[in-house]
């Protein structure tokens, strides 16, 4: 996306690309920071502010969501068989480790959709699909693995027509 595009709300009451990675970013940093000794929600953060206009470049909000995954990517560093089991807090809700972490890449996938509908949205013509594009399935497994026959699955040839 361009800076425009980047910054640029899609319509009124949709957060633009720019404020969805901003609220990415202050809420890894704010839950993975000494996530086993402070409640994950930071008495620092101003989570209402990430969703707010923002006059900042794109060279910032990087660097700002980018530290965010670098403090998750720290965090996994440190669990184990161990402390995965232990718990730790959230807004003062007790969670396993284990559980936070399941919160953590549910809150991560969907705001993902969101920055990949949103990109579709912008670039419509234009689009690379993520994935397998629609009508693609049978010709990608054919290509991966070969016809269902030469793998020995019964029927999948005429399933996938």
């Amino acid at each position: 996306l361009s800076d425009d595009e980047l910054f640029k709300k899609p319509a009124d009451g949709i957060n633009s690309v720019a404020i969805l990675l901003r609220h990415l970013g202050g809420n890894l940093r704010s839950r993975w920071t000494d996530f086993l000794t402070t409640d994950g929600e930071k008495p620092d953060r101003n989570r209402d502010a990430e969703f707010m206009e923002w006059d900042g470049d794109r060279q910032s909000l990087t660097g700002y969501f980018d530290e965010g995954w670098r403090l998750l990517e720290s965090a996994l560093e440190t669990i184990d068989e161990k402390n995965a089991g232990e718990t730790i807090y959230i807004r003062g809700e007790p969670h396993t480790v284990a559980q936070a972490l399941a919160r953590s890449v549910t809150h991560i996938a969907y705001h993902t959709g969101q920055i990949a509908m949103i990109a579709r949205m912008v670039h419509q013509g234009e689009w690379k699909w993520l994935t397998i594009a629609p009508g693609g399935s049978a010709t990608f497994n054919t290509k991966t693995w070969g016809t269902a026959s030469a793998r020995g699955i019964a029927n999948e040839d005429k399933d996938a027509q």
